[in-house]
């Protein structure tokens, strides 16, 4: 074939014109995500004794799915535990296929969830009281590709999940235990030093000085309002429950039970170390974690 110089460089052009627009196109793209969790009961020492828990892959809380505004995500559900459970997708605008499906011990199930106007943050659990005690995790939901925040850009973004601890040991057959008042509560699985036994761990959020963050707040504890702070610190709310909201300020937050709440968290004390507070609004107790700047302020 005799293409003359000048076809050839149109032709090139043209291509390179379908390139770019075919990257602009699909800059944005939704993207599928596969996760795998695995349930299985685990060893946790915590309140001066050890007992067996139901976890998804040995760790509480459990891990967490990072996605898109738009995004399919896959998740494959292996029952090695002794019981059935079936999962529930917590706020989610459609109905997610499954979610009333029992996945017996030995077998596995998968959920497709389809993300539609969802931005922020989200969490996932087990439907029966006695396993979402311990089975449970965020589901963060970041603008797409092509998107941007509708506040200042943080420097990083962090989940707290206030969780519960029950000294017993939590079973189908004795459910009726999570219905009730638990023996502790959890920051990130961590009791703090509140409740007297040297084993148990301390939350702690480090951050730069000046530097902004993102907290996405989840309220797992099943029948308690949590009142979470952080001392000589203010938040700016941004969204609830997966979408954004009206900005508001305060020294400390309030969260129903399952809610989830995105704030913006200004580095901007002096140097040093500072509490967190979760307690539920019954007042029993009270679980603490520490803040930590790791860089000084240059005075």
């Amino acid at each position: 074939m005799n293409i003359k110089m000048g076809s050839q460089k149109h032709v090139v052009l043209l291509l390179s014109v379908l390139l770019i627009l075919n990257s602009l196109l699909f800059s944005g793209a939704d993207e599928d995500h596969y996760y795998e969790f695995i349930l299985q009961e685990t060893e946790i020492t915590k309140l001066c004794s050890t007992k067996t828990i139901l976890t998804v892959n040995g760790s509480f809380p459990g891990p967490e799915i990072r996605v898109r505004r738009g995004d399919t995500v896959y998740v494959n559900v292996h029952n090695q535990g002794r019981s059935a459970v079936s999962f529930d997708w917590q706020g989610f605008e459609d109905p997610v296929d499954g979610s009333n499906e029992l996945i017996q011990p030995g077998k596995n199930f998968t959920y497709e969830i389809e993300l539609d106007d969802e931005i922020g943050t989200l969490w996932w659990h087990a439907r029966s009281a006695w396993a979402k005690a311990t089975v449970h995790g965020a589901f963060v939901i970041l603008p797409a590709a092509d998107e941007e925040y509708p506040f200042p850009t943080p420097t990083s973004d962090q989940i707290i999940i206030f969780g519960e601890w029950f000294k017993q040991e939590l079973t189908e057959a004795n459910e009726t235990i999570a219905a009730g008042q638990a023996d502790g509560y959890t920051i990130n699985g961590h009791l703090g030093e509140t409740y007297g036994c040297s084993n148990d761990t301390t939350y702690l959020l480090e951050v730069a000085y000046e530097g902004l963050y993102l907290l996405r707040l989840i309220n797992a504890v099943a029948n308690e309002t949590m009142v979470f702070a952080i001392a000589q610190h203010s938040f700016t709310t941004v969204g609830q429950n997966a979408t954004y909201s009206q900005r508001s300020f305060s020294t400390s937050l309030t969260l129903a039970p399952g809610q989830t709440l995105d704030v913006l968290l200004g580095a901007n004390q002096n140097v040093g170390q500072y509490y967190i507070t979760a307690q539920p609004s019954s007042g029993r107790h009270n679980t603490t974690g520490v803040i930590q700047y790791l860089t000084s302020t240059g005075v």
